[in-house]
């Protein structure tokens, strides 16, 4: 009887933590008001919408993030391979200053929004972010080809390139 307790237990732990994988952004996530480099807010919807049509990389970073950085060079490499795509970065940096002066220093290019609320704001929260850098992949009709990978090499996340 404990034996199958035991089972029982193990395979409603098993399902409970299993972490949700996305195909669509959630409501907190799109109606997150993010900042462009030019000072203009938009939603993360309207952001989405801007690029519809086109196959989009996210790289959620932040440049206090060693991970982060540490990818950078891959990211530029994934850029050079993949000219078809377009570049999205959404920083968690803990000031605007701080993340432009980033956004120069190391010379990233693609667009670039700042995301005020941080990792636990309600966008990070909606799309159970939990580490950084963070890569994404989404469709060209807005639907979420890869929800996350955490490397460059991260053979879903080159799969996904494909």
């Amino acid at each position: 009887m404990k034996y199958i307790l035991y089972v029982c237990l193990i395979a409603f732990l098993g399902v409970s933590c299993q972490k949700q994988i996305l195909k669509e952004f959630p409501p907190e996530a799109l109606q997150e008001m993010m900042l462009s480099v030019n000072g203009e807010t938009h939603t993360f919807e309207n952001i989405l919408k801007k690029h519809q049509g086109k196959t989009i990389f996210v790289d959620i970073w932040a440049s206090w993030c060693r991970d982060c950085l540490v990818g950078i060079p891959d990211v530029k490499e994934i850029q050079k391979n993949n000219p078809q795509l377009t570049y999205l970065f959404l920083s968690l940096d803990r000031n605007k200053a701080q993340w432009k002066a980033s956004m120069k220093k190391y010379d990233l290019t693609g667009t670039h929004y700042y995301v005020k609320s941080g990792m636990k704001g309600s966008f990070g929260k909606a799309i159970g972010l939990n580490w950084i850098p963070r890569y994404m992949i989404v469709n060209p009709n807005g639907s979420i080809k890869l929800f996350e990978a955490i490397k460059t090499d991260d053979k879903v996340l080159l799969k996904a390139l494909q």
